[in-house]
């Protein structure tokens, strides 16, 4: 490939900036300005320092390129068009019905894309997990680069991934500042002060470099320097203008996220549109992203009446599932001794990934990782999954596949109190487009879906329990994702009750108490939370007519709503009686947190007999 000169740098920069408007135009909206701004850095970038071969987005040898300040989509765009990726006619189509073009960019609908972005302050850390992977999974030598606003700099995930990248010594890392000094709705907070920006990053370990953004000889070599820098990740701190390049929008408020107001003038100063292309080079030779030894798997076996906790069970599995796949890796958030990953982690070292207490991170580092085509699962406490929301609702939007496992979950971890308990999580991923929500309540049934997990697509959750726990089922028991298990039933039920972990074990212990005062009562074993096992439940409402669920966690959008969810196409509704946790818990033993939540044993009897309106006091 032969470089271009500093002409015709500029007049693809210039080039790019055109077709940025020519694109917001044709929609009537979008974000020309904040595309002009970078349209230098991502013209010399393409030119002379990205290796891509766009007719296989997949290849090992890929550079990566994220655009972390996702509105300037109009630029990527650009970019695609000038690489030859898409023609012009696709271009004009940007932010219409049907069109692959969308406002934000997603991987859902463009190959080349690495990930959603748009929620800003995300590009980074996904970024970093994508770099690790490149380190210490696929030992390839690609480069990852990624394009940051200055606005964006102020979201603390970023600061997440600054720590984090310098603590691995990530240089094949590269993070470009598009420092254009104004936001959406008015200047930044650091304005056009490059060293404050630089600073934060040398404090994290990074290699920095302060530039002016619109000067490609000077763009250029910092890209050189990012490339020959060891050790360090680097940051190219690039001041820059919004709107570059018509006087009319150049540095002005008011104009973030609108079309240009006389396009046509804007394309005639910016010396219209040249059609001009850039050969991006191709990657290097490179070997497969990693061989996948699919081995025998050996998952651990306990005995029906054993105790254990099914977070034992979660990190023993996890280990042999790692033994029978090498896709498979696993991360935490600084709690593995709680969690068990520790298990993973001595048995299979190189595969394990230290996230520490920062859980924007840790799941941003999966989505990296999955995007490589790793199998991750990430875990840490139900409660602090909840901090990182909005990285897994945009990791549902990049269609990532993803096993999180939240510990540690509902009153019944006891006595640590309330900031720890989960009892929001089950709801929180639920609303999760395309995601599977599991909860069981055994060991053996852990195990089984732990391994389950990994043939599934999309967001994966599975709640695991502090405590130990009876086993109930056999070690060759099966669980399909989408069902559940009938634990007591006869002809004569008078109500089922529902249950899900640990209150499936109470729901038991009622059950046997109910029958010795004659009460009849199914009990199904609601494991798969979502999707969940309609048919089970219409025929339980059928013969019983009445529902009693028993969930420990809050009574919004847990268990409660996913069965009655079951009922919302026309069929009639049953009788629906939901126990939740509704109280504000504090510290107490596991077995008093159930009881004052109105969720043990005790309760449920108590529920069930003011339903059918029997006495049954000794």
């Amino acid at each position: 490939m032969t470089a271009l000169n500093e002409t015709e740098l500029h007049d693809l920069a210039q080039q790019l900036r055109v077709d940025a408007v020519r694109a917001a135009d044709a929609a009537q909206s979008g974000h020309p300005t904040s595309s002009m701004s970078a349209a230098d850095l991502v013209a010399v970038l393409f030119a002379h320092h990205f290796r891509y071969d766009f007719t296989r987005p997949a290849h090992p040898g890929n550079d990566r390129f994220i655009l972390s300040k996702g509105h300037a989509s109009p630029l990527l765009y650009a970019a695609y068009k000038a690489a030859g990726a898409i023609d012009d006619a696709e271009l004009l189509t940007f932010r219409t019905l049907g069109s692959r073009l969308e406002g934000h960019p997603t991987p859902q609908r463009l190959p080349w894309v690495e990930t959603a972005t748009g929620s800003l302050g995300q590009g980074l850390p996904v970024g970093v997990g994508i770099a690790l992977a490149g380190k210490r999974l696929d030992r390839t030598d690609y480069r990852v680069h990624v394009l940051c606003g200055d606005s964006e700099l102020a979201e603390g995930s970023i600061w997440e991934a600054a720590e984090h990248a310098g603590f691995e010594h990530l240089d094949n890392l590269t993070v470009t500042v598009d420092v254009n000094r104004l936001g959406q709705r008015g200047p930044t907070r650091h304005g056009h002060d490059l060293d404050a920006y630089a600073r934060r990053f040398q404090a994290f370990g990074w290699h920095t470099i302060e530039i002016d953004g619109h000067d490609v000889a000077a763009i250029d070599r910092a890209y050189a320097e990012a490339r020959d820098t060891v050790g360090q990740p680097t940051a190219i701190v690039a001041r820059t203008f919004k709107g570059r390049g018509v006087a009319a929008v150049e540095d002005r408020e008011g104009l973030h996220g609108k079309p240009l107001p006389d396009a046509a003038d804007a394309i005639a100063e910016l010396g219209g549109d040249r059609g001009v292309r850039v050969e991006v080079a191709a990657p290097p030779a490179a070997r497969a992203l990693h061989s996948v030894q699919n081995g025998h798997l050996e998952l651990p076996r306990y005995e029906i009446g054993d105790e254990a906790a099914t977070r034992d069970a979660y990190g023993s599995a996890l280990t042999a599932l790692g033994t029978a796949r090498g896709d498979v890796v696993a991360l935490d958030g600084e709690v593995g001794d709680s969690t068990r990953s520790e298990y993973f982690a001595k048995e299979h070292p190189e595969r394990y990934f230290e996230c520490y207490i920062a859980e924007q991170q840790l799941v941003a580092t999966s989505v990296g990782m999955a995007a490589r085509g790793w199998q991750p699962y990430a875990s840490t406490f139900a409660a602090f999954l909840t901090r990182a929301h909005d990285f897994v609702r945009m990791a549902a939007i990049s269609g990532a596949g993803l096993n999180l496992v939240g510990s540690h979950a509902g009153t019944a971890i006891g006595e640590d109190g309330p900031s720890q308990m989960g009892l929001e999580d089950l709801a929180m991923f639920r609303t999760v487009h395309g995601s599977t929500v599991l909860y069981p309540c055994d060991a053996n049934q852990t195990a089984r879906l732990v391994a389950a997990m990994a043939d599934l697509g999309g967001i994966r959750y599975l709640r695991t329990s502090r405590g130990k726990s009876p086993v109930i089922y056999p070690p060759d028991e099966e669980f399909h994702v989408g069902g559940s298990k009938v634990l007591r039933s006869s002809g004569e039920d008078r109500v089922t009750i529902v249950a899900a972990g640990v209150t499936v074990h109470e729901a038991l212990r009622a059950a046997d108490e109910l029958a010795g005062a004659g009460i009849a009562v199914r009990v199904i074993d609601l494991y798969s939370v979502k999707p969940v096992d309609r048919t089970t439940l219409r025929d339980a409402a059928r013969d019983t007519g009445c529902l009693v669920t028993v969930e420990d966690h809050r009574a919004e959008g847990g268990l409660g709503d996913a069965v009655a969810e079951a009922f919302d196409d026309g069929v009639p509704t049953p009788r629906l009686v939901r126990l939740a946790v509704r109280q504000m818990p504090g510290s107490a033993k596991p077995e008093e947190q159930l009881r004052a939540a109105g969720i043990d044993a005790a309760s449920i009897v108590a529920g069930v007999a003011l339903l059918v309106e029997q006495d049954i006091t000794p």
